[in-house]
């Protein structure tokens, strides 16, 4: 099964950004394959501190290495997601973008 790295905010409303990232990772399953979440760490790890806040994104970015996409969610990219694309386009890893609108509109029918 193919792996796909859900990149979506965190930051802010981590409590609803982590709600949204359960909404991708289905969107994932359902076309076969297995959505790669780093937001899990956001649920043991403390975000409003900066040395768990970095451990967690380097956690997240390393799980990069082992996935075959990155699917970018959403119609806002924050700059810890334009570091996980930039790192994924140096593994030369397929990016995807899935914007709210169509993300809608396939759940919509």
């Amino acid at each position: 099964m193919k792996k796909v790295y859900v990149c979506s905010p965190l930051g802010g409303n981590v409590l609803e950004n982590i709600e949204n990232a359960k909404v991708y990772a289905k969107y994932v399953f359902d076309r076969g394959m297995a959505p790669i979440i780093p937001h899990f760490y956001a649920t043991i790890l403390d975000d409003d501190i900066e040395d768990e806040r970095n451990l967690g994104k380097q956690a997240g970015i390393s799980l990069l290495f082992g996935c075959d996409a990155i699917w970018v969610f959403g119609d806002r990219v924050t700059s810890g997601m334009k570091e996980e694309i930039q790192f994924a386009k140096h593994l030369k890893i397929e990016i995807k973008y899935i914007s709210k609108e169509e993300l809608g509109e396939i759940n919509n029918g």
